[in-house]
């Protein structure tokens, strides 16, 4: 029967609850609005909240519930880790020219060893451009008559040119080996630079030579060293995101996502592997592991 008198029922469920200042307990409006007498506080509306996630890096083994690793996007190019295995099955035995005449063979063990560093230098300098044979016997005959910053100095030119012929550009190496060797003399006391930077400055070094040297005379790895072996090895292997067209374009495309434990090896990996299989004319193809998985292989 309608009685005339409507009836309005709430549910407590559908309350907004408030969260009180300093403690875990919620309060209903009515509680809230008592609460705020006491208080003589304005009653605050909650606030809608969004969560964010975050990513982050947990450092020291710590771990986050919600953390998130990052992830950084890169490149690096189709089957180089089966690539870089079968070159190195292919160079086990290290029987090529580089591993027993490279510039850390060409120097005197015995020397001290500021001098030990100035025959290094001096080894990648007459290395450009020149077989690794005809580099070591100039060192030989540079060493006979005792290879040191002073003796250099005294050398005449024709000397020295007659010492080092037939290596590639001798003539050019011996002005910059004379340069090289009184700027050596005059600001690093008879040592080599400890820096790329200071290095590449010097007359005749380029950024191979530098890295080499800093790699076999200070034991420490800056960089990749890139000769044309390397530069045509990982363009033949698709080891760049595009061609390159010199040495330095390699090294920088290569620093960009071949791991840094691995730079150290790969120089003298790969040299072996040009100067014994990956031949710049005629590469001998059916004798390389890497035959079905080399683009360049494919196109011959």
């Amino acid at each position: 029967m309608n009685t005339g008198v409507r009836m309005v029922t709430r549910s407590r469920s559908r309350a907004p609850r408030i969260a009180a200042e300093g403690c875990g307990e919620e309060l209903t409006p009515r509680e809230a609005t008592a609460e705020g007498r006491k208080s003589h506080r304005p009653v605050k509306r909650p606030r809608k909240t969004h969560k964010l996630h975050v990513a982050y890096e947990v450092s020291n083994g710590e771990k986050g519930e919600d953390a998130e690793p990052l992830k950084v996007p890169g490149w690096e190019p189709q089957n180089w880790q089966q690539q870089l295995a079968n070159i190195r099955i292919m160079r086990s035995q290290k029987d090529a020219p580089v591993d027993q005449l490279g510039a850390e063979h060409c120097y005197d063990a015995s020397a001290p060893p500021k001098v030990r560093r100035y025959q290094i230098l001096l080894s990648l300098m007459l290395s450009s451009q020149t077989k690794d044979q005809v580099t070591a016997g100039a060192m030989q005959r540079l060493r006979a008559r005792g290879l040191t910053v002073e003796s250099i100095l005294q050398t005449d030119d024709d000397m020295l040119g007659r010492l080092i012929y037939p290596v590639g550009f001798w003539r050019n190496k011996v002005k910059f080996i004379k340069q090289t060797t009184a700027i050596l003399q005059q600001h690093y006391e008879g040592d080599i630079p400890a820096s790329v930077a200071e290095l590449v400055a010097l007359p005749g070094v380029g950024p191979k030579m530098a890295h080499l040297a800093m790699a076999v005379a200070w034991g420490t790895i800056s960089g990749i060293a890139v000769d044309t072996h390397v530069h045509r090895i990982t363009n033949r292997l698709r080891w760049t995101k595009k061609v390159t067209k010199t040495p330095e374009e390699t090294r920088t495309a290569l620093e960009e996502w071949l791991p840094r434990g691995l730079w150290s090896e790969i120089n003298g990996l790969l040299v072996g592997f040009g100067q014994q299989i990956c031949l710049p004319v005629h590469p001998q193809c059916q004798a390389c592991l890497n035959q079905a998985l080399c683009p360049a292989a494919q196109d011959l």
